[in-house]
């Protein structure tokens, strides 16, 4: 038997809370659903299971995906429309994409952003044009998806839409974008007199003899609560990152990677919401991080256990990291000169540590494939071609951009960059465009909302850095509005 099977109310004899909207989570879907049920008029309670609020949102680098000519986009001189947007998106997130949800998420962007603002998030109206995982200061625009690298750049138009949340003393991973995103909506909440108990995990979902979902049974300080909910309980409980039973049946490529994630993201919501027969989706794609420079991959060559360039070194790192972990074994080596090593080194940065030393020099390409002991030639075949064309200007096998394309001289180095990856899981509950979690069969479950990471979003392959808080905040406002309705 389930530890999370659901529990019935008939059997439950005295509540120790109650409120309209009972959410779990105060992370970014959370504090979104929390705003909106409350704006609706509900009693909003919120469960979190640790100290405080902003769960891994708090400790991003903050992007929020949006497009489709938001006012920081228009300002700073770059068109976009919802349907150049969708366009990209449909390309970028996946084989599996859901059009519909993509295209309700695209047409939605711009009032999001607004809402986003009136609940007092700021964008500073500047833009970091550099590769790189996030801006290195407090520049509110900046490419976060590959947009204006190949493909891409030839399928839609492109456009930045990684919108970062102006910062104070940033510190990366501790005091970000995420966290300045996180901030200014907690207050909001409270403002509207949302109620949250902290320290509270949830175990099981609470329901009537029609099947309804009406509260939640809980776990504080080694007691259990139960906890009613009038109109809807709303799922905000992130991934199932650090659930390795969850992690090996659904994302095995997952399986000894660090998890780009906090340990509180363990399956805890897609469980419960599956012992009431909910449905899931996507749940073996995963968003890939790669530990190396964007400024350094830009102006090398990234090749694989084969000697072979296999992406274009200028792209998203999201994505050299997703195609070295899925598609090369988890293979890669860094090749780079001395004279772009250096010109690396001189650019700014809001990831140094990823600039580590090289692991192999030498004065010739030929020397350094003995050395780090790939088939004879393969590199020097690689670079050879890489070279001709780079000297033209061109980058006819995979697209990297001319700004970036430079013939690889000597001295020359590689960095070992086998195992540099790190993940988490995109897939989750299968929800409506009103946040609610469906069936197996596609219908409904009565009372039960979701958003964020414990669902399936709008990516469910590729990804864009703030594809998780875009869609997080956007249905989470959604999984709000519709509990408070029940």
């Amino acid at each position: 038997m389930s530890s999370a099977q659901p529990h019935r109310a008939a059997e439950v004899s005295e509540w120790d809370a109650q409120a309209d909207v009972v959410i779990a989570g105060y992370g970014i879907a959370g504090v979104c659903a929390a705003i909106e049920a409350a704006r609706s008029g509900a009693d909003v309670l919120i469960l979190e299971r640790t100290g405080g609020w902003g769960g891994a949102a708090a400790l991003a680098g903050g992007f929020v995906y949006l497009g489709g000519g938001t006012p920081l986009q228009q300002a700073l001189g770059f068109d976009d429309d919802a349907a150049n947007m969708e366009k990209f998106l449909l390309a970028a997130v996946g084989p599996s994409a859901d059009p519909v949800k993509i295209a309700d998420y695209c047409a939605g962007s711009v009032d999001h952003y607004h809402w986003l603002v009136d609940c007092g998030v700021r964008f500073k109206e500047e833009f970091w044009g550099e590769p790189g995982w996030e801006p290195p200061h407090d520049e509110g625009l900046m490419y976060s998806g590959g947009e204006n690298a190949a493909p891409f750049n030839t399928i839609a138009t492109p456009a930045p839409r990684g919108h970062v949340p102006q910062m104070q003393n940033k510190r990366t991973g501790e005091k970000g974008g995420g966290y300045m995103l996180m901030k200014p909506l907690v207050e909001t909440a409270e403002k509207l007199g949302v109620r949250v108990e902290f320290d509270t995990r949830i175990q099981r979902l609470i329901v009537d003899e029609g099947g309804r979902v009406v509260g939640v049974l809980a776990r504080r300080y080694g007691k259990d609560l139960a906890v009613a909910a009038r109109t809807g309980v709303v799922l905000a409980t992130g991934s199932f990152a650090y659930n390795q039973e969850m992690v090996a049946e659904y994302a095995p490529r997952l399986l000894g990677r660090p998890a780009a994630a906090i340990e509180e993201h363990d399956g805890i919501g897609i469980q419960v919401a599956q012992e009431l027969g909910a449905q899931v989706e996507a749940m073996d794609a995963t968003e890939v991080a790669f530990f190396g420079d964007p400024q350094m991959l830009a102006r090398g060559v990234v090749v694989n256990g084969r000697g072979q360039r296999y992406i274009a070194e200028d792209t998203y790192p999201g994505r050299i990291g997703q195609a070295t972990l899925i598609e090369q074994d988890n293979q890669a080596f860094l090749i780079i000169d001395e004279q772009a090593h250096e010109a690396a080194l001189a650019t700014v940065t809001a990831t140094p540590f990823f600039r580590q030393q090289p692991t192999w020099v030498a004065e010739s390409i030929a020397e350094l494939e003995s050395e780090i002991g790939l088939p004879a030639g393969s590199l020097q075949e690689s670079v050879s071609y890489y070279n001709e064309h780079a000297a033209l200007g061109a980058d006819p096998l995979l697209g990297k951009k001319p700004e970036w394309l430079k013939p690889i001289g000597s001295p020359v180095a590689a960095f070992d960059m086998r195992g540099f990856t790190a993940g988490f899981p995109l897939g989750g509950l299968r929800t409506d465009l009103d946040a609610r979690v469906l069936d197996t069969a596609g219908a409904p479950i009565p009372g039960l909302y979701a958003a964020g990471r414990c669902t399936a979003g709008i990516c469910t392959g590729g990804y864009a850095s703030g594809a998780s808080l875009g869609d997080g905040s956007f249905y989470g406002r959604r999984a709000g509005r519709s509990a408070a309705r029940g």
